[in-house]
């Protein structure tokens, strides 16, 4: 029988479950293809520490790069994580003419076009399915299913960890701090979460994304993110007394020529599709123009379901070294598309809903001075909520908007928060209701 042999770079959590994989399924994928993908050499850079499955002593070693100069490895399967060596690392792999199979999604958010480049020179194939969403086919249908297709917009929960932390906090009723040390316990928040919590990680899926459906680059710094660290349960019972739940999202509209992106907390009705998607899960909401609107949901990290989604890119890749399937057609392959910078809407010019909480004065008057500060730089209120929750003196206003521009709203607030009657920062939250265009 034929065999395609692969190299392992990083012998991790996703590293092993990709080991797991390739033993346990090894008869049904020789069956299924015809031809054995045989491990030959794992690098790591500590190879003592206990994994849960257990390989020869002689394919292990810690010198990566004997892994790129080995003639006989067809793909080279990068699981090291962040910028370097990974970098130097996957452009070497590819300048030897080896195919390369990735889930570093930071290495790709920021040094992607020069990778792309490479492999496009080299002829080589680059496999980036689980660098997105686990083992959710996001890359696949964005690259392929979808090709036909102008996505004209884009909502997802990209990030496990801030999904289960709004979720407890919306279901539980618990403070953000209080359910962030439960997360950590777990494992489903890292000892220093900001990566996460502070939507740097979205940032990076979202970056890939974007290229692949809009045919661009992108960088991280091109657009909007806030995280979710001021999103309190005070905000949270108010967005379910209006009839929302609050997701971290990265959104994306096509905007004529340009692209609005961006990643922030946002209230979204509770019988959308996304308000359902709880605890860890990841989930993407896409419009295409012919396929109208598609829903993919699962499992978003972990190591069984992103080694499910490395070892789908190693059979693509080692089908087509076996001269089955052709060569893959995508919005971004390297092959047919000469990179260029996506034109993204600046986030001032974006229009959308507000949510504002105002700790105001409880007294006559204060009401009309913030809605008067609004009319004049053309808010218009869609509803609003007075308690009597007093804190030092102050109740809390909350008022949804109609669409307003985010400039608008960002000169409005300022001279708002000026006011001797309002006592602390305005809490922002924006909104994604189709109800309310």
């Amino acid at each position: 029988m034929k065999v395609i042999y692969l190299g392992l770079i990083g012998f991790g959590t996703i590293g092993s479950g990709v080991v797991k994989l390739l033993q346990e399924e090894k008869e049904n994928l020789a069956r299924k293809l015809g031809f054995e993908l045989r491990l030959k050499k794992i690098a790591d850079i500590d190879l003592g520490r206990p994994r849960p499955v257990s390989v020869p002593q002689d394919i292990l070693c810690q010198d990566a790069m004997m892994i790129v100069n080995d003639p006989e490895i067809d793909i080279v399967i990068e699981l090291m994580g962040g910028y370097e060596p990974a970098r130097s690392i996957v452009k070497a792999a590819l300048r030897n003419k080896k195919h390369v199979v990735t889930a570093n999604k930071a290495l790709l958010a920021e040094y992607g076009d020069e990778i792309w480049h490479i492999a496009n020179e080299e002829g080589c194939e680059l496999g980036f399915e689980a660098s997105v969403g686990g083992t959710i086919p996001i890359i696949k249908t964005v690259r392929e299913s979808l090709i036909a297709n102008d996505i004209s917009h884009l909502m997802a929960i990209m990030n496990g960890t801030t999904n289960y932390i709004l979720s407890q906090m919306t279901d539980e009723r618990k403070e953000f701090d209080q359910v962030l040390k439960e997360a950590q316990k777990l494992g489903f928040a890292e000892a220093d979460p900001s990566f996460d919590i502070d939507g740097k990680d979205t940032a990076h899926k979202l970056a890939i994304v974007l290229g692949l459906a809009y045919g661009g680059s992108v960088k991280t710094m091109d657009f909007y993110c806030e995280g979710i660290r001021e999103i309190s349960h005070q905000d949270i019972e108010f967005a379910l007394e209006l009839g929302y739940r609050i997701k971290l999202l990265a959104i994306a509209f096509k905007r004529g020529s340009r692209i609005e992106a961006r990643i922030h907390p946002t209230m979204i009705p509770s019988d959308h599709l996304l308000a359902s998607v709880n605890s860890n899960y990841n989930a993407f909401y896409l419009v295409g123009s012919a396929s109208g609107p598609i829903f993919l949901f699962g499992q978003g990290a972990g190591m069984m379901p992103t080694a499910s989604a490395v070892l789908g890119d190693v059979v693509d890749i080692a089908k087509k070294l076996k001269g089955e399937g052709g060569k893959r057609v995508g919005l971004r392959d390297p092959e047919v598309h000469v990179l260029r910078p996506l034109d993204l809407v600046p986030f001032d010019e974006i229009c959308t809903n507000y949510y504002f909480r105002f700790m105001a004065v409880d007294r006559a008057g204060v009401l009309s001075k913030i809605s008067g500060i609004l009319g004049n730089h053309n808010i218009s209120i869609a509803s609003v909520i007075q308690k009597g929750r007093k804190k030092d003196g102050a109740v809390p206003i909350v008022m949804v908007t109609h669409e307003a521009r985010e400039r608008d709203v960002q000169d409005a607030l300022e001279k708002i928060e000026q006011l001797d009657v309002v006592h602390e920062r305005v809490k922002v939250i924006r909104i994604e209701d189709e109800r309310l265009k």
